[in-house]
């Protein structure tokens, strides 16, 4: 049975695509084999992942910080929460998170703040069909944007996702 996600819960397949994404590009290996596996890991010191935006209802996050939290990774797992006060990460996927071992969870309202030293930035849009007035919604569209301004501040060689749509929460300056 192959679950490709259940409204603003999970996104199952989205993140093991993105999981795929993010091993490909840094160089990642699972400590595999009891540790002994040859795959080439040219990415040293702990996974830095910030994960951007509308967090309450993006289920492609909630799904991906699980997986990255489950995985046997031979580095420590940093997440960076990264969201307005009301679209911050659930608890329940926080506590998930924080069950499973050399996961440190981190939460930060800056995003220049939050960019430092990451190796993953992964944006969600704040999703308006999820909010039940035009007005509540106004109040946190365009709350983060990433632009050119981030990006300079931002580590060299991180990589920037998005599980699409995207709306305009990454300018087309960044692209």
């Amino acid at each position: 049975v192959i679950n490709a996600g259940d409204g603003v819960g999970e996104h199952p397949t989205q993140a093991l695509l993105d999981f795929f994404t993010i091993f490909d590009e840094l160089g990642l290996s699972l400590d595999v084999d009891n540790g002994n596996n040859t795959a080439d890991n040219s990415h040293t010191g702990p996974l830095v992942v910030v994960l951007l935006g509308d967090l309450k209802h993006g289920r492609t996050v909630h799904s991906l910080a699980k997986l990255l939290a489950r995985s046997s990774l031979k580095h420590e797992l940093v997440l960076r929460y990264c969201a307005p006060a009301s679209l911050e990460m659930p608890a329940h996927v926080k506590e998930y998170v924080q069950q499973c071992t050399d996961v440190k969870q981190e939460e930060y309202s800056d995003m220049s703040e939050a960019v430092k030293g990451a190796n993953v930035l992964y944006v969600t849009r704040v999703q308006k069909e999820r909010f039940e007035t035009t007005e509540d919604y106004e109040k946190v569209k365009g709350a983060y944007v990433v632009d050119t301004s981030l990006m300079e501040a931002a580590p060299q060689g991180m990589i920037v996702m998005h599980p699409l749509p995207r709306v305009d929460e990454i300018s087309t300056d960044v692209d």
